[in-house]
């Protein structure tokens, strides 16, 4: 869940730059070809510059994966063939030059061995058309925000319907990683474009950077979704009293994690007007990331007999940073995991399931970072069950993140279980995690989506939150 599942493993290295045996003027620019993965195509581009010493140098671009300027460690041209090795996603590729504007060469990481023939050219930016263009119908002011308790300010923006003296209003609450007050991923700002469509259906729209993203201060490496729940809640306090703004109609929006967090606010605000749902979970953090490792991989082809190994390693995995509290403990416990299932396994059984030394150290690192030690012991149908206030959840039937067949029944559940008669549960058909619609759910499929929200998700958002501050 944690944003967003890179099939590129990037870090940040220094580039390193190598003589070439032949000018390098005569390939600098900028290369481009797509990797077939899932169903869909990943875009992929190499920058190459000529130095005036006669060296070549490289980065590497993923559009679809929004990842720019990552370090290729070294480059060489030799006669007629083209060596980058990248160790920032512990790949390698290498290429013949075919032709003026021609490469046809392979990229090699985790053991495959993949061809990627490169095109010489820019490749086109993304079209995104949903997203708005200013001057817009109405007003958008900067805002800051004091979180008193966490002793840090939050900055975003408030935009307010012209002609209402007193508007409804809601707080829109992001997901999972370091997010802006967009909610930007893979070019798409959906809470740009939904902000914008809920303040011309009449309400006053409250979104933030997330704190020590953007212009809010705080620091996000060490936070969990416990602070980020305080910082909503100085948000919803603050959205309350604002001039303009009816105090008794201020609800609450999420996506995701952010979903967590709206709940969280609304169980300790109970005045809240609404909570609105998108693609939010309602069971324990290690049932939903098991479902989710089983949906994205099986949907990306592999084996059922190697899918079942990987599901089984992941779940003790899962189990032991959710339960064990002393992190170094913790930490051992799952490196010791990984190489157990590792021995017990043939050397193509680990290349089907990606198990290197690289994935090793990364997932050691990500189950034992505060947030993720956190959301994998909580359990959000606890706080589901305190919610009176209406409630709307929705998923994509095409979520492979969070899983519509998993958590809307236990969404529904938790608040039949809350005594609340005021909840409505939808699918939404053929719509991925981040409300477009989608052919195969994917996350490599998000980037390459012209659509930012379907216009149903909308809709249906907007209606049923103009239906409950009436």
């Amino acid at each position: 869940m944690r944003k967003h599942l890179l099939l590129l493993l990037i870090s940040i290295l220094p580039a390193v730059t190598c003589y070439a045996q032949r000018p390098a003027q005569t390939i600098a620019g900028s290369w481009n070809g797509s990797l077939a993965i899932g169903g869909t195509k990943l875009r992929l581009v190499f920058n190459l510059s000529a130095t005036p010493d006669g060296s070549l140098t490289a980065t590497m671009d993923s559009p679809d994966q929004g990842a720019k300027g990552i370090p290729v460690t070294s480059a060489r041209l030799v006669q007629d063939s083209l060596y980058l090795d990248i160790k920032a996603i512990g790949g390698s590729y290498a290429g013949k030059i075919t032709g003026p504007e021609n490469i046809d060469g392979y990229l090699k990481q985790a053991g495959q061995n993949m061809h990627i023939p490169l095109t010489k050219g820019e490749v086109a930016e993304a079209k995104r058309p949903q997203h708005p263009v200013k001057p817009y119908p109405y007003q958008e002011t900067e805002v800051t925000i004091e979180n008193k308790a966490a002793g840090i300010t939050l900055a975003g923006t408030l935009t307010l319907p012209k002609g209402k003296t007193k508007a409804p209003a809601v707080v829109l609450i992001t997901g999972s990683g370091p997010q802006d007050r967009d909610q930007t991923i893979l070019g798409h700002k959906p809470f740009l474009v939904l902000a914008d469509y809920l303040t011309r259906q009449g309400f006053a729209v409250l979104r933030l950077d997330d704190r020590g993203v953007g212009k809010s201060g705080g620091t996000f490496a060490t936070a969990t979704t416990e602070d980020f729940a305080s910082d909503a809640a100085a948000a919803f306090t603050y959205l309350k009293s604002f001039e303009g703004v009816d105090g008794k109609k201020v609800g609450l929006l999420g996506h995701s994690e952010g979903a967590l967090v709206a709940a969280k606010v609304a169980a300790k605000y109970p005045e809240a007007a609404f909570v609105v749902l998108m693609a939010g979970s309602a069971v324990p953090g290690t049932e939903l990331l098991l479902a989710q490792n089983e949906a994205l991989f099986k949907t990306a082809g592999m084996p059922d007999a190697q899918l079942q190994k990987y599901l089984q390693l992941r779940k003790a995995q899962f189990t032991v940073a959710a339960t064990e509290p002393d992190i170094f403990k913790a930490s051992q416990t799952i490196k010791q995991l990984e190489q157990d299932a590792k021995a017990k396994l043939t050397a193509e059984e680990q290349k089907q399931m990606g198990l290197t030394q690289q994935s090793e150290q990364a997932i050691v690192a990500q189950l034992s970072s505060p947030w993720m030690r956190y959301f994998l012991g909580y359990d959000p149908a606890l706080t589901l069950q305190k919610l009176k206030m209406p409630i709307l959840a929705l998923n994509g039937t095409k979520d492979l993140q969070v899983p519509y067949q998993q958590n809307l029944p236990a969404t529904e559940k938790a608040l039949k279980a809350a005594g609340n008669k005021k909840y409505t549960i939808k699918e939404m058909p053929n719509l991925n995690h981040l409300f477009q619609t989608a052919t195969t759910g994917m996350v490599n499929e998000y980037g390459q989506l012209e659509e930012t929200i379907a216009p149903s998700a909308l809709e249906t958002i907007g209606s049923w939150m103009k239906g409950v501050v009436k």
